[in-house]
């Protein structure tokens, strides 16, 4: 990596500063998952949530290698024919943007815009990677493993590759894939075709995309996506704690039909059903909780049980509200087994992990 005479800097937005042409720009590129979307088991990978660091590098897939490099007794180099004549597994993981969020902390991080919709569930296939570093044979005294995609940009001034490491024994976990499949049909460019990784229960910026280099380290990673990427930090001077797992977050899709501009919502009286999605990385959950105003009271949602083949995807909620004429705020909380969503927002500098509840304005429609 080298330092480069353009120097992007994080910075904070001034009290009352709206979203720059640059965070446009950003926006433009990436996108979110469509609220709506929540009524599917599976993510559409259309539907699905992309976030691009660089440019979607063009990769021609007979010329593509995966090289296993470093602290490793057999380095190895694999092309898509030899990954893909090895056993297969297929896992159904929901993955979040660590950023998402961040477009409501206050004071907001100048970065990609994220409100809530930067998450979605997929069907991903390909090899166990344990099963690939143990063929490569680890070498005693391995600590990190750190994994190179294609992707080639600038970020705060650093020249990189984008590359993310893992603490050996997450890299080793049986359920962590290189994975060449989306829902049963190949990898889509801007899913990291021809090979990804996914790490069940980690925030998205782990799913390393258009992998092509696993390197083992003897030592701790120090590249910047790991050192100074991706830490919950206060200020600049402050070393900060690295991101890793998802915090417990629900989502609902939006009841009733909305304003264009504004996405207010808009019903009319009588029963209906609130119903959404919830998931965490870090534990268990434990229960879903519904507010009809504004968090001053909770009920419990009927929260769908878990499922054993799918022990790292969201799981479905619902709850009966029949609601009176006038404006209301819906609120909806996951709690699983080490707490529940906070209420307000937990602020950090680089808005990571940011999983305050979210609220739905709406209007019923007089009778």
């Amino acid at each position: 990596m080298t330092e480069t005479a353009t120097r992007g800097r994080a910075r904070l937005a001034d009290p009352g500063e709206g979203i720059g042409l640059d965070e446009l720009a950003l926006a433009t590129r990436n996108h979110g998952m469509p609220l709506e979307a929540l009524r599917h088991d599976v993510t559409p990978p259309g539907l699905h949530y992309v976030l691009t660091h660089y440019d979607i590098p063009a990769v021609d897939p007979e010329r593509w290698r995966l090289e296993v490099t470093g602290a490793v007794d057999r380095p190895l180099e694999l092309d898509l024919t030899a990954l893909t004549a090895r056993p297969a597994l297929s896992a159904r993981v929901t993955i979040e943007c660590a950023g998402n969020g961040r477009a409501r902390l206050q004071p907001r991080p100048v970065s990609q815009p994220w409100l809530l919709e930067a998450v979605g569930t997929a069907a991903w296939t390909g090899v166990p990677l344990a099963a690939v570093l143990a063929e490569a044979g680890i070498t005693a005294g391995a600590v990190d493993v750190v994994f190179t995609g294609a992707d080639h940009g600038v970020e705060r001034g650093v020249e990189q590759d984008y590359a993310r490491a893992l603490p050996l024994a997450e890299a080793l976990r049986p359920d962590v894939l290189l994975a060449w499949e989306m829902n049963g049909a190949a990898l889509p460019p801007q899913h990291g075709a021809p090979l990804r990784l996914v790490v069940p229960g980690w925030y998205g910026m782990a799913h390393v995309k258009w992998l092509t280099r696993i390197e083992v380290l003897d030592r701790p990673f120090e590249g910047f996506q790991n050192a100074k990427a991706y830490r919950l930090k206060a200020d600049l001077d402050d070393p900060g704690t690295p991101v890793d797992r998802i915090r417990p977050r629900a989502l609902m899709a939006p009841p009733g039909w909305p304003d264009f501009m504004t996405r207010e919502r808009f019903l009319r009286p009588g029963p209906a059903t609130l119903s959404g999605r919830a998931w965490s990385g870090r534990a268990p959950l434990r229960a879903v909780e519904v507010s009809t105003d504004g968090g001053a009271t909770w009920g419990a949602a009927d929260l769908a049980a878990a499922d054993p083949a799918a022990p790292w995807a969201w799981r479905a909620w619902t709850a009966p509200w029949t609601p009176e004429p006038g404006r209301h705020e819906l609120v909806v909380r996951a709690v699983d087994e080490l707490g529940a969503q906070p209420l307000e927002q937990e602020w950090n500098r680089q808005g990571m992990a940011n999983n305050a509840v979210q609220r739905v304005p709406v209007t019923v429609l007089p009778d």
